[in-house]
């Protein structure tokens, strides 16, 4: 069964140090069967104001935890002409010339990920302010299909120079966008057909003219719109987030596992901090029970980012149980 390592930076450095291991050492440990290639921002210097802890490519500053939160919202009063006029990033800036000989030095023994991340709906949230952008999609739909055919174009054209590069060594389209909260979607099915789906489909068909695999990361519960994402041919879906509402495995497995790979799925939010490597062992070995049948599964936790408070031995206890026990 494929295995499925993605962490924080905090808990990568923690469980580095702690095995005394690098970073391709640590993730043939975890039994890592993904390797991502990455381009480089070679753009214009970023200006990063005092306290600020990260900039985005659309010139919001965010500051706390992580990527911390936006400190503005520049365009939640801007008009169509503001909005056409603001100063949107070039697809230039960002090098993928390198690409192509970073995914080809694992000799194919690993799926490689590759594109742009292109968290869109994070950006027009950014760029709006959530509730402004909610607003606006009832009031300014045009200002919101606006901003939202911005972003997509810059996301697009830097995916599309980096398959041009070297999609002959990349297997999947990786793509994020949370859509879920711990208590549902955060947009109905109506306004995420409106607003979203079209550009979640866009990257899609990209990814597939190059026969490349997508696969998209999506935070909380959002099982409700799992449909619409499959009808636009998405082919998986990651992390599936178990303590969230309506992410019940069975359900999930029972009315989309022909359909989709899922990607995930064992609790990072629970299970994998709180409790012992023999209740990983338990549960990991529940997780696959349920979600191994008829293939369509990749093991992991259910969030890319495990947390710094994780037990090292916990994650190496849960890919121990899923390489023993996974099979195919």
């Amino acid at each position: 069964m494929p295995m499925w390592c993605g962490a924080s930076m905090e808990f990568w450095e923690k469980a580095k140090s702690k095995l005394d291991l690098d970073d391709e050492a640590l993730r043939i440990y975890f039994k890592d069967d993904f390797r991502r290639v990455f381009a480089k921002y070679v753009g214009p210097q970023l200006h990063i104001s005092e306290g600020a802890t990260y900039r985005t490519p659309f010139g919001i500053e965010r500051h706390g935890m992580g990527y911390g939160q936006p400190t503005s919202h520049p365009l939640a009063g801007s008009d169509i002409r503001q909005i056409h006029d603001y100063a949107w990033p070039d697809p230039a800036w960002m090098d993928v010339s390198h690409i192509r000989q970073e995914a080809l030095k694992f000799n194919k023994q690993y799926a490689i990920l590759g594109g742009d991340w292109s968290p869109f709906w994070h950006d027009a949230i950014d760029l709006f302010g959530m509730e402004t952008l909610f607003i606006k999609m009832y009031t300014e739909p045009e200002a919101v299909d606006a901003v939202f055919g911005h972003i997509v174009d810059y996301y697009a054209s830097v995916s599309k120079r980096i398959f041009d590069a070297a999609s002959d060594a990349i297997d999947i389209f990786f793509i994020g966008n949370d859509l879920g909260s711990q208590t549902g979607p955060l947009l109905g099915e109506d306004l995420f057909k409106r607003f979203l789906l079209p550009h979640l489909k866009r990257f899609i068909d990209l990814g597939h003219s190059y026969n490349l695999k997508v696969m998209m990361h999506c935070c909380g519960g959002f099982a409700p719109l799992i449909p619409s994402m499959i009808e636009a041919g998405l082919d998986g879906l990651h992390a599936v987030q178990t303590s969230c509402y309506g992410m019940d495995l069975r359900t999930l497995k029972a009315k989309f596992g022909r359909n989709i790979v899922f990607n995930g799925a064992i609790d990072s939010h629970h299970i994998l901090i709180d409790g012992t490597t023999d209740y990983v062992r338990q549960k990991t070995r529940e997780v696959l029970d349920i979600m191994a049948p008829g293939g369509g599964f990749i093991a992991g936790a259910s969030h890319d980012t495990i947390l710094e408070e994780t037990p090292v031995e916990n994650v190496a206890a849960m890919f121990e149980t899923v390489y023993e026990y996974g099979k195919y």
